[in-house]
């Protein structure tokens, strides 16, 4: 009898999908998009099943068997399958981690290696009979049984990875493999209900009487609810089960992520342009594949059109996705939508715990939400057929994932649409030079929406021009003195006040006054950050912390200059002025506990902060009318960054912090400090001149060839010793070279070099980048390059990660 087959795609850094035979017991059970177990090598994997296939014509050989079916049910629908294998392809990036980077974190079982010192490696050990690096795993294993990249992260970067192999071989140590499960179920709570009184002659105590009342009033309620209005003990129960009066049963449970309720809000009156918005995009819903690019100045109410449109796809039975760029812009427009459509809101956010997101995906499974909110992540939402996704500050770097799979959400959001035939919104009152440069090129149709709300005026900007004030000392350094004055008559108006600068913790740059080195992170090639609050220098890219009193490493001088600025120093400077002022910071230090981000953004509803500081996470999207002052301490930070988008990102943070003042009923005002004013990307956003700035940045890029004039792929080898990631790097841009002349001359290849920022998280970083006018091309090459010389992307000891479309080239 022929046996059954199937499609999986296995969570392993592997390309191609693998087939496998289904034993009888689980032929029905075996539907696309159900986990799998499956023997893979000597391992058991995680795998997700792609589809079922024809019986092969002749037998095949050596097709195994899955060992399990691990879900009731299937954790995404069929029609995804098309979008994942997509991103498979165009990022070249494995199908299986796709899929795994898709589906809540924590649900896949781990067949994990363990590796553990033998009696002989002991005896070995003890008789000094070993080298150096074989005593180093040994000593480190003595204590305990260990994972291969535990092992790694204790030894010497040189230490080659064959000798754990070769120690095993000899018999020194010993493996294990075991099946870990995954960390996220779900949730069950017991329930009590009310069944009927107990017979005429069986009496209950006053205490058994008075929870049989409790329960014929409430119903159905949760044992841990029930609790907290009286006690009941397991012998209570226990008793009154027996007795048929009540029923106990253990059901499935969410997990609420959303805290407090929010009372419906009724609908504005629209304004025209809003209402042409609404009307024209409405129109196409459930019809074709249609992108928009809602282009409205700050203020002018693209929420609202969000709202409308939502409305008219679930009025079609149709589900929509709205992304953020960042969770910190999640909290507002999920209560905006919870607002107006209730429980039919589900979340999907790495801010939530992994139970929380495990549950709001089930919700969307079961259609009991038909609204997805969330940051990147919430592409994924696991909807059969896809009405409306939005996407709110498409302009925003943040949609774009930098590490695993690295792709663009905002992008993705246009090809899930088109693969699906629905409508997608790209809302922004900076739009990138990507997608203006689509509208003209008419894969995108804009909608303009230029008057912002009760036709409020936009800011005005005055430019305070930094470089003719190096003489000034003491806090004016920092704040100007038309900065300071401005910031006098608000808080004597009692308006609200934001300040912005795009850098955290209280200085950047510790130098030694004896030497002048700089005191630098020990995992990377980056100057730490003073947070003086905590009392200690910090890395912030790995975290890498030191005390604030630290010796300098170069000629152990106990004197530092902390030189530099960031948001903790600014708030310093604001408390010496304003003493009695409600001062706030709000940066990724301080909204790092859970709660503390909504908490922020509450007290600044309620006027309880009188001067809020903080990065780009205050920048965008937000809506406080009594914020009339908005203080730019450093306009032209970002313009200095090795980067072609430095100017395109340095007018829209410019343009959108400035967008938070002036929304309610008062004008507002911008004060921008600048070292660069006469900048034209400085200009364009002093000017609100959106057209403008756009037709310079595109006349530059089309005239040096970057994109959209462009594709690129970056390629970033990193490896824990500094001379095997140069010679890697050297090897990979050698054979990119040879595929080169053998039929693609009009891919350009720039490198490899070394990474700007060359050491991160203890790894050596060199960069190569691909440049070409056809992504296909560059696909190709790719493709061939990596069949070609396929050992030089599979090493053990170096990693090559591939980003198509880079957006962070640091």
């Amino acid at each position: 009898m022929e046996k059954s087959l199937i499609d999986v795609a296995v969570a392993l850094p592997v390309y191609s999908a693998y087939t496998y035979s289904l034993p009888n017991h689980l032929e029905e059970m075996a539907t696309p998009g159900r986990r799998v177990l499956v023997p893979f090598g000597r391992r058991r994997v995680t795998g997700y099943i792609l589809e079922r296939l024809a019986p092969a014509a002749t037998p095949l050989r050596n097709v195994r068997h899955i060992l399990d079916i691990l879900d009731d049910s299937p954790l995404f629908p069929e029609s995804m399958i098309r979008f994942y294998r997509w991103m498979s392809e165009y990022y070249i990036y494995p199908i299986g981690e796709v899929i795994r980077t898709a589906l809540p974190g924590g649900l896949n079982p781990q067949d994990v290696s363990l590796f553990q010192i033998s009696e002989d490696g002991r005896n070995a050990l003890a008789g000094g009979l070993l080298n150096p690096s074989q005593q180093e795993i040994l000593q480190h294993l003595s204590s305990g049984e260990k994972t291969f990249r535990q092992i790694l992260e204790k030894t010497d970067p040189k230490t080659p990875i064959s000798l754990i192999y070769a120690l095993e071989r000899q018999g020194y140590i010993q493996k294990e493999h075991r099946l870990k499960p995954g960390m996220v179920r779900v949730k069950q709570d017991v329930f009590l209900r009310y069944m009927s009184k107990p017979a005429l002659d069986d009496t209950l105590s006053r205490s058994h009487q008075r929870i049989m009342e409790a329960l014929s009033r409430l119903g159905e309620i949760s044992l841990s609810r029930f609790r907290q209005i009286m006690p009941i003990s397991r012998k209570q129960m226990d008793l009154l089960m027996a007795k048929g009066c009540i029923e106990v049963q253990e059901k499935p449970v969410y997990r609420d992520p959303f805290g407090d309720s929010i009372e419906r809000d009724s609908h504005p009156v629209l304004m025209d342009e809003q209402a042409a918005a609404v009307s024209k995009i409405s129109d196409s819903l459930g019809k074709m594949y249609q992108a928009f690019l809602l282009n409205g100045v700050t203020g002018s109410g693209k929420t609202e059109v969000y709202l409308r449109v939502t409305e008219a796809a679930m009025e079609k039975n149709l589900p929509v996705i709205v992304m953020v760029p960042e969770i910190a812009l999640i909290s507002q427009i999920e209560r905006r939508f919870r607002a107006r459509f209730g429980h039919q809101v589900a979340i999907l956010h790495s801010g939530l715990s992994a139970g929380e997101r495990y549950d709001q995906w089930r919700r969307i499974l079961n259609h009991q939400a038909t609204v997805a909110i969330g940051a990147r992540s919430a592409l994924f939402a696991p909807f059969e057929k896809i009405g409306l996704i939005i996407v709110d500050e498409e302009h925003d770097p943040s949609f774009k994932q930098d590490s695993g799979l690295r792709y663009h959400a905002r992008d993705m959001a246009l090809v899930r649409a088109k693969l699906e035939n629905s409508v997608v919104i790209l809302g922004s009152a900076t739009p990138s030079v990507q997608s203006c440069y689509n509208v003209e090129m008419k894969k995108l149709v804009e909608i303009r929406m230029e008057k912002r709300v009760a036709e409020r005026m936009l800011p005005v900007i005055d430019v305070v021009n930094m470089s003719r004030r190096r003489n000034e000392t003491g806090i004016h350094r920092l704040i100007s003195t038309e900065l300071h004055q401005a910031m006098s008559e608000t808080l004597a108006r009692q308006e609200q006040i934001l300040l912005f600068l795009n850098r955290r913790g209280f200085a950047s740059l510790p130098l030694c006054a004896g030497c002048g080195a700089v005191l630098r992170c020990e995992n990377c090639h980056i100057s730490m950050t003073l947070h003086q609050a905590d009392g200690e220098y910090r890395c912030h890219y790995c975290g890498f912390q030191m005390p604030s009193i630290t010796a300098c490493p170069a000629c152990g001088g106990r004197k530092m200059k902390n030189l530099g600025m960031g948001t903790e120093k600014i708030e310093a400077g604001v408390k010496i002025l304003f003493p009695q002022a409600r001062v706030s910071r709000m940066d990724r230090d301080t909204v790092s506990k859970k709660g503390t981000l909504v908490q922020i953004l509450k007290n600044l509803k309620n006027r309880e902060i009188d001067v809020l500081i903080g990065t780009q996470m205050i920048a965008k999207g937000h809506d406080f009318p009594h914020i009339t002052l908005v203080g730019v301490i450093s306009a032209d930070q970002s313009l200095h960054f090795p980067d072609f988008r430095a100017s395109e990102r340095t007018f829209q943070l410019l343009s959108q912090v400035s967008g938070r003042a002036g929304r309610g009923q008062q004008p507002g005002r911008v004060i921008l400090q600048s070292y660069a004013p006469d900048h034209f990307s400085v200009q364009c956003a002093i000017h609100h001149d959106f057209d403008g700035f756009y037709r310079q940045e595109i006349a530059f890029r089309k005239s040096l060839r970057y994109p959209p004039f462009s594709r690129l792929i970056q390629i970033i080898v990193s490896g824990r010793d500094k001379d095997e990631a140069r010679i890697h790097a050297r090897d990979l841009g050698d054979a990119l070279d040879k595929i080169q002349k053998s039929g693609f001359e009009d891919i350009n290849i720039l490198g490899p070099v070394e990474a700007f920022l060359p050491k991160l998280e203890k790894r050596y970083r060199w960069q190569i980048l691909l440049k070409a006018f056809d992504m296909k091309q560059l696909h190709l090459f790719m493709n061939q390059t990596r069949s070609s010389y396929a050992l030089l992307f599979q090493s053990r000891q170096i990693h090559v990660a591939i980003d198509v479309d880079p957006v962070f080239m640091m």
